[in-house]
Formats: structure tokens, C-alpha cells, sequence
């Protein structure tokens, strides 16, 4: 493959970890405030890759990510973009009932979420013909695997599968290619004139993908994304403050 047919939304990481290593790349509020900065989060990234590759995932296999927004949701999808595998990302607001349908349209081969997620997913039985490969996330990987070869994707090559909740039924899955999130990246830059360095408060986790691809910073607030409007505003705006975002 030439150089220049090469496309990965995740390559913009190492390049932003090289000029910006001890900047934070994504801050989480809680009780008080955790980050990892731009050389932590591809670290750990690599070492997740390396990891989760380890378990079966490869280039190409659909991987539903039922992660809450954290640390642990960064590490994890710009490994599986690494590795060229297609995360499924079901937008939380989109209610338990149609939850089931959606994994049955996306056929994911692997499951990657949290204990009450792994729950759901057998009570209510998702993905039960497809799903072959059952991670807990939170898993702590090797963190001496702190290098990963990227998949050397091209750009019209399937690179996520996104459920945004709709308001005229059932969301249907979008499917995103690598050269798709590449073209975002550019005209996000281009539009809004972002620069490194810059911070991006985000309310909707999907949208904060692009923070770190920039070189923003992504603070990720204390709220629910799937009940938005019961959201603390007074957490929200000591975030702003907090980080002048």
C-alpha cells in the first residue's frame, strides 16, 4: 500500500503525542478531576491494542463498546481503531428497546463493556447469534506493550458503526470509513480554525472522539449522557471555569 492511501483516524494520536507528549488530552470530572495527557493515552492505547488483539479482536471485527465516557472509553476506541476493528457505538439515549435491534442489524463479533452492561446483554439476550468474544472492560492490559503497529487502513475502509438516538424511530447505524473521520478531522480544523492546545467541553461522548485527533484537550463532565436534560448545570459550568474551556 503506498503511504499516501493510508488513512486512520487514530494516527492523528501519536503524531499530537509527539508535540504536545505532556499536555492533557482528556480530563474527566468527578469527585474531583483525572486525566491522562496525549503521551498517556497513546501509551495506553498501544498497550490496550496489544491487549485486546491478544484476545481474538483483529482488523475488521465489529466490537460493540459499552463503556460510560472515562479514561477507559479513550483507551479503548483508539485501540480498536488501531487495530483496524469496527467499534459499534450505540448512543445511550436511545433506550433499552431498541438496544436489541440495533446489535442485531450491526452483527458484532465481540462485546467490550462494563459488568452491567455484560448483564443487560444476557438478560435481555443481545447479540446472542453474532457475539463470540466477551471482554470486561476496565481490564488493566500489560502497560509494557507500550508500542502497537497501526493497521494500515485504507479510506474506504469501514471504521465504525454509530447509533445516534432518533427522533422518527429506530436509529439506523451509520457507517463511518477511516477516510470519512479523516475528511471531519480537516474540516473541523479548517471551519473553526482549531489549533493544539485549544479545550473542548463535550456533552455528547461520540463528538469528543475528534478532541484528541485535533490536539484539544476533552473535558468530559459529571452528567448522564443518556438523560442529558437532567444534567447538574452548576457541574458543567465549574468545568468551564475550572479549565477555561
Amino acid at each position: 500500500m503506498a503511504k499516501n492511501d493510508f488513512i486512520n483516524i487514530a494516527s492523528y494520536l501519536p503524531e499530537m503525542a509527539r508535540k504536545l507528549p505532556g499536555a492533557p488530552a482528556v480530563i474527566v470530572q468527578g469527585r474531583g478531576y483525572t486525566q491522562y495527557s496525549f503521551r498517556e493515552l497513546e501509551e495506553k492505547s498501544n498497550a490496550y491494542a496489544n491487549g485486546l488483539e491478544g484476545r481474538g479482536i483483529k482488523r475488521g471485527t465489529r466490537v460493540v463498546l459499552m463503556v460510560k465516557p472515562s479514561l477507559d472509553f479513550f483507551c479503548l476506541i483508539f485501540a480498536l481503531f488501531k487495530i483496524g476493528a469496527v467499534p459499534v457505538v450505540i448512543d445511550p439515549g436511545i433506550g433499552m428497546k431498541n438496544l436489541k435491534k440495533c446489535l442485531e442489524e450491526a452483527e458484532p463479533e465481540a462485546f467490550v463493556g462494563i459488568p452491567r452492561a455484560h448483564l443487560a446483554r444476557i438478560l435481555f439476550g443481545w447479540g446472542r447469534k453474532s457475539i463470540r468474544i466477551l471482554i470486561m472492560a476496565g481490564k488493566k492490559f500489560d502497560p509494557s506493550n507500550k508500542t502497537y503497529r497501526m493497521a494500515e487502513t485504507r479510506a474506504d475502509e469501514m471504521a465504525a458503526i454509530l447509533f445516534t438516538s432518533g427522533n422518527t424511530g429506530i436509529s439506523k447505524g451509520t457507517v463511518y470509513t477511516h477516510g470519512i473521520f479523516g475528511a471531519q478531522v480537516k474540516f473541523l480544523r479548517s471551519i473553526y480554525g482549531i489549533e493544539p492546545g485549544e479545550k473542548d467541553l463535550a456533552t455528547f461522548p461520540l463528538f469528543a472522539l475528534f478532541g484528541p485527533a485535533l490536539g484539544m484537550t476533552v473535558i468530559i463532565p459529571d452528567m448522564d449522557a443518556a438523560r442529558p436534560a437532567q444534567a447538574d448545570p452548576q457541574k458543567i459550568i465549574q468545568a468551564i471555569k475550572d479549565f477555561d474551556a
